[in-house]
């Protein structure tokens, strides 16, 4: 794997001297987003086929694997057709905005303890930023198209993903105070010794389930919402630019599997992974394809939200927790150097037991609060559903009837 240049500041960048190596960065992170979204798309179809009985592409090359191709083809030669009256500017700018957004969110993922396109030091914050262009390019789609429905779809980027991206930076600050750094591949050095996600589960799934909603994918694919609002934001694009906005969502659910790999899953560390950069590369897209397996099962298996219990599930559950988690942790860190000392004579993996056991513990605690909190909620309410049965206020719905046979 070459040494890709790194800006260990920000704004310092690679060095001028090197113009050749900072092409062939782009050039390297390009391909391997790009690429890997073809291989993607088949290995999602392939899976959720499996999940719901069916076989999948299996027809263009051997087990379907050119089926991509095809539909890339497909796209590439169908005509665009453009509304009048529309706001050119704005509606070309959105799709370009939307796969730009996810594509220089890899600038700052290290694929290996050598591949980077630029560690900056505040490598979380630049990812913080730039994802939120891709809410602007759906909703600068929905602006655009002249189109009522695209326009309700977009406006719910405002409330969907706008609104996910606070549990989403709360537990993103999580992994950055443990490992005392905003860059990226910091934290993945940090994690050498133990991963995060045994220091910080709960952090994990937030993170996952946050990620998730702003990705726009199911149960959280309200954005879109073809059952309600046609196709949403992007009803009045065809061909290329339609592919476009197929490509973003495609390559930000893999995104999202390679952030929480790099934040919580020690990223490329791995066995000799640090004596065989390759190894590095290998290891980190393992984890990666492991996290996105998951993801897609979980897409294909949960039922789509409504968007007032989503909205809720956010800012009465996953905010409140990840404010929890965030004050947790940080007061933990700052107790457990008091309760064990660093002694530099043990082993690193060592040394992180006790802070790991801690927050770990600490972790369950939390959990078992929060489930016996649920349970009351639970209780309440369906006591006072009973009680609007008793008063007559309220029906119960009649029993579904027995099947017939012919």
């Amino acid at each position: 794997m070459p040494n890709l240049p790194v800006a260990a500041e920000i704004g310092s960048g690679p060095n001028p001297d090197e113009p050749l190596s900072i092409i062939v960065a782009a050039v390297l992170i390009l391909l391997i987003a790009m690429g890997t979204l073809i291989f993607n798309i088949w290995f999602e179809r392939k899976q959720v086929a499996r999940v719901q009985d069916r076989l999948g592409p299996n027809r263009v090359g051997p087990w379907g694997i050119f089926q991509t191709i095809a539909d890339v083809l497909k796209l590439l030669t169908k005509e665009i057709i453009i509304p009048s009256q529309i706001d050119r500017l704005t509606y070309w700018l959105a799709p370009v905005l939307a796969v730009g957004a996810v594509i220089m969110i890899w600038a700052v993922v290290p694929l290996s303890p050598v591949a980077i396109g630029s560690d900056l030091n505040v490598g979380a914050l630049y990812f913080i930023s730039i994802s939120s262009l891709g809410a602007v390019g759906v909703l600068a789609a929905g602006w655009g198209s002249n189109n009522k429905y695209a326009l309700l779809g977009g406006l719910r980027v405002i409330a969907q993903m706008v609104s996910y991206e606070v549990p989403l930076m709360l537990s993103l600050l999580v992994p950055v105070m443990l490992a005392g750094s905003l860059s990226m591949q910091d934290i993945v050095d940090a994690q050498g010794a133990m991963w995060y996600f045994i220091l910080a589960p709960v952090a994990c799934l937030i993170f996952t389930t946050a990620g998730q909603a702003e990705v726009a994918r199911a149960p959280f694919d309200l954005i879109e919402g073809e059952s309600e609002i046609v196709a949403g934001h992007h009803i009045e694009y065809s061909g290329l630019a339609f592919a476009m906005f197929y490509l973003a969502e495609w390559l930000h659910s893999f995104t999202l599997s390679a952030l929480c790999v790099t934040l919580f899953f020690g990223g490329w560390q791995g066995p000799f992974a640090v004596e065989v950069p390759a190894l590095g590369l290998l290891w980190f897209f393992l984890k990666t394809y492991a996290g996105y397996f998951i993801l897609n099962w979980l897409r294909y298996t949960v039922p789509r939200v409504r968007i007032d219990h989503m909205m809720s599930f956010n800012w009465k559950f996953l905010t409140p927790i990840a404010l929890v988690v965030l004050v947790m942790t940080a007061t933990l860190e700052k107790l457990w150097p008091a309760l064990f000392p660093v002694d530099p004579g043990r082993p690193g993996f060592i040394q992180s037991l006790p802070r790991a056991g801690i927050l770990f513990l600490a972790n369950l605690v939390l959990v078992g609060v929060v489930i016996m909190i649920l349970r009351q909620v639970a209780r309440r309410e369906r006591q006072r559903v009973e009680d609007l049965v008793d008063e007559g206020q309220y029906s119960a719905p009649a029993p579904m009837p027995e099947p017939v046979e012919v």
